[in-house]
């Protein structure tokens, strides 16, 4: 998830000595580091098995991130129940049973690290539940001048109680390869620098591309005389993104949270900018609601939020707002070429080689080849196989109306 790269990366930073000017590049250094740990822990109003990250911070030198592993991990809530969650993959945490958060109880995460030392957070509760009342796009342009898709969501909360929201999204998207054929290439059993044109194995044309957002997307109605949410941006893409192409889905998913947890994200968003990050002014550590209960001065990063949530499925076509206008660009230009057979001396293999190293795909039979060129022309595989970029398998929530 997002939240959990920005934790690490707010407290990386903070960390590191930066050094800059207006006009010069910089290299960022490790100056002083400290092993912080990371908790990415938020629990909602879903009856499911709850899942949450923990892992460590780490050096700019380092390829991270650190997962926390080993770590014994429950969820305690004021009747005296405790959910347990077992480690599914490194630093990954999932709930051994399902369960929801409810309303008027109180919840406290518990925490041992891999190496013996334990953390407890704050309590916290279940704040109010709204649901979203319209999720929808529309063609505009944005203030930066840039025509595309603006996906909205409107929400209204009559007893006034809700005011801090946090959404996150997953956007899916049909891929056409643009450049799909019925047959393909492969090196020729006999060996040699000769290909083979055969008749195409598997479905390749026609895919699918789920993408979750990358960002902190926050927004409140405090000051406003009613708790409404009306018309908030909650993604645009530019027109020219390939992923409008053809049919496009979004999932919006509405969380209501406390006004601690609102306050925490919102400086989190605001110190991970990329004005904040690269100040000569670092903003320092950010407190969460986690502490450890050896020592009170030892950094622990991170947010266990208890939160409503309620969410919203959108599709749409690209001829439903441009109908008649030409696609956008694909993500790769797609130029044809006709490598040869063999080049160089002694020859070597040119075009068997990018077969089989699968960064080609067949188009049609080059049939006025130049003194350069082979036989055969073909496109860069994303362009001829769409599995590249995406899956063949439809997604079970997928509809085509």
């Amino acid at each position: 998830m997002t939240v959990k790269k920005i934790f690490r990366m707010f407290f990386l930073v903070a960390a590191v000595s930066v050094g800059i000017t207006c006009t010069e590049p910089f290299e960022p250094q490790t100056v002083t580091f400290e092993s912080a740990l990371v908790i990415d822990a938020t629990i909602t109003n879903e009856m499911k098995q709850h899942e949450l990250f923990l892992s460590r911070t780490y050096r700019f030198e380092q390829e991270g991130p650190n997962a926390e592993r080993n770590a014994n991990v429950k969820i305690v809530d004021g009747a005296g129940n405790e959910f347990a969650f077992q480690e599914t993959s490194p630093g990954t945490y999932v709930s051994e049973v399902a369960f929801s958060a409810v309303a008027g109880t109180d919840y406290q995460l518990m925490v041992t690290a891999g190496n013996g030392r334990s953390y407890t957070s704050e309590i916290s509760k279940l704040p109010a539940f709204t649901q979203i009342d319209d999720l929808y796009a529309e063609r505009l342009v944005n203030d930066d001048g840039v025509e595309g898709m603006a996906i909205k969501v409107d929400s209204y909360d009559a007893t006034g109680n809700s005011k801090n929201y946090r959404y996150e999204y997953q956007e899916t998207f049909k891929i056409i390869a643009p450049e799909w054929t019925t047959q393909d290439l492969i090196g020729d059993p006999a060996g040699g620098c000769d290909v083979l044109v055969v008749p195409r194995e598997g479905e390749e044309q026609v895919c699918y591309a789920t993408v979750d957002s990358n960002s902190l997307i926050l927004t409140d109605t405090n000051g406003f005389t009613e708790d409404r949410v009306s018309g908030f941006v909650i993604r645009f893409i530019n027109r020219d993104n390939y992923i409008l192409s053809h049919r496009y889905s979004i999932l919006v998913r509405q969380f209501v949270q406390s006004n601690q947890a609102y306050t925490f994200f919102k400086t989190l968003d605001e110190f991970s900018g990329s004005e904040s990050l690269f100040s000569e002014s670092q903003p320092g550590f950010l407190s969460g609601n986690v502490f450890s209960e050896e020592d009170p001065n030892e950094k622990v990063l991170g947010y266990f939020d208890v939160a409503s949530v309620t969410e919203q499925r959108l599709f749409f076509d690209y001829e439903d707002f441009f109908p008649g206008e030409a696609l956008p660009p694909y993500i790769e230009p797609c130029v044809r070429n006709a490598p040869p057979l063999t080049a160089g001396i002694p020859p070597r293999c040119v075009l068997r080689a990018q077969v089989e190293s699968n960064l080609v795909r067949y188009v049609d039979l080059n049939d006025s080849p130049a003194q350069t060129e082979g036989p055969y022309v073909v496109v860069p595989r994303v362009c001829g196989d769409c599995t590249e970029i995406g899956q063949v398998a439809v997604p079970p929530f997928w509809v085509e109306d």
